[in-house]
């Protein structure tokens, strides 16, 4: 079986099993189409709103020549490099990132280039929210947002969660029951 078919069958098995297990999970595999879905949308939206810009510069602004070919050179460019980060970055970013819950809190890992290991222990805990765009409602996934006490990542994301799972990790983090008051 490969890596990313062990991944698909772990993530998909994943809701069975106790969420504060603290077995390092991946997201949800639905998260790269998500992805690549929204950052097409943008892509399109960028490259075809910048196209009567250079157009307008070739026919009126540089009568065409050098500066034109480099203006056409610069979108293709940049057309290349929105589309490799619209359909290539998500699966890459896909494959390092992962989340551990247990009894203490949430650890979440993510990153290609630059590691990011966060911990959010349950006690720093003050309310978490589960957000869902309609994209990420269309796939159904979701991102649990933990907000905690202090100033330094005092509201944590992790976007890519089945809707569910996100469900039952923020109320895995919720505080127990108790006064609400001081």
């Amino acid at each position: 079986m490969m890596d990313n078919d062990r991944q698909h069958v772990h993530a998909s098995t994943s809701v069975e099993r106790p969420v504060d297990d603290g077995v390092s999970r991946p997201l949800d595999p639905r998260t790269v189409a998500a992805q690549r879905l929204a950052r097409t949308i943008f892509m399109v939206v960028v490259l075809f709103g910048s196209l009567p810009f250079i157009v307008a510069s070739i026919l009126f602004g540089t009568g065409g020549g050098l500066v034109g070919l480099l203006l056409v050179a610069g979108w293709l460019a940049a057309a290349g490099l929105l589309a490799w980060w619209a359909f290539g970055w998500p699966a890459l970013a896909y494959r390092y990132a992962s989340y551990a819950v247990d009894a203490a809190g949430i650890e979440i890992r993510r990153g290609v280039v630059w590691r990011r290991v966060i911990h959010v222990p349950r006690s720093r805990v003050q309310h978490t929210d589960v957000s869902q765009g309609p994209i990420e409602r269309s796939y159904g996934i979701g991102t649990l947002v933990i907000y905690t006490a202090g100033t330094d990542f005092a509201r944590v994301h992790l976007v890519g969660l089945a809707h569910e799972t996100a469900l039952r990790i923020r109320d895995h983090l919720l505080p127990d029951a108790g006064p609400d008051a001081v």
